[in-house]
């Protein structure tokens, strides 16, 4: 009996909600990644990424895997965006709908907008989904997975 009281307690006591200072910090990273996408900045951008990743977008070849996924998903994206005539593209990032953090392990659904020039028109792709997985290393948060949802 004690051991399935201790048990229990252990599984409370892990899979509660993330304090606040976890989950801001866990935010600040996928903000980060889409910050420096906004400003341009591959490095930053590709800094927030952890090795192996797992990314799922809408553009082809659709999901990019492995120790290179952020740097070969950006070179996908960059080759898409000219191929469309799409510039001055931003993600806005609205209240996380969840934040939960186990451990080492994060797990963030974020809303978000995407605003965009095709051809010189403005475009608003607003109501759209960002999924993240983050992991807690030495560095820090890391992404390593997410999943764009278009609205």
């Amino acid at each position: 009996m004690r051991m399935v009281a201790a048990l229990a307690f252990a599984v409370v006591t892990t899979a509660r909600p993330a304090g606040a200072s976890e989950a801001a910090d866990v935010l600040a990273k996928v903000k980060e990644f889409c910050d420096s996408l906004n400003k341009g900045d591959a490095k930053a951008a590709l800094a927030t990424c952890a090795s192996p990743a797992f990314i799922i977008d809408d553009f082809p070849p659709h999901v990019w895997a492995g120790p290179t996924a952020c740097a070969e998903w950006l070179g996908a994206y960059d080759a898409d965006m000219k191929k469309g005539g799409i510039t001055d593209a931003v993600v806005k990032l609205g209240k996380p709908r969840h934040v939960d953090v186990t451990g080492d392990r994060a797990y963030v659904v974020v809303p978000a907008n995407y605003d965009y020039k095709e051809k010189g028109k403005g475009v608003a792709e607003h109501g759209s989904t960002l999924t993240v997985a983050l992991q807690r290393g030495s560095t820090g948060w890391l992404i390593t997975a997410w999943a764009w949802s278009k609205h």
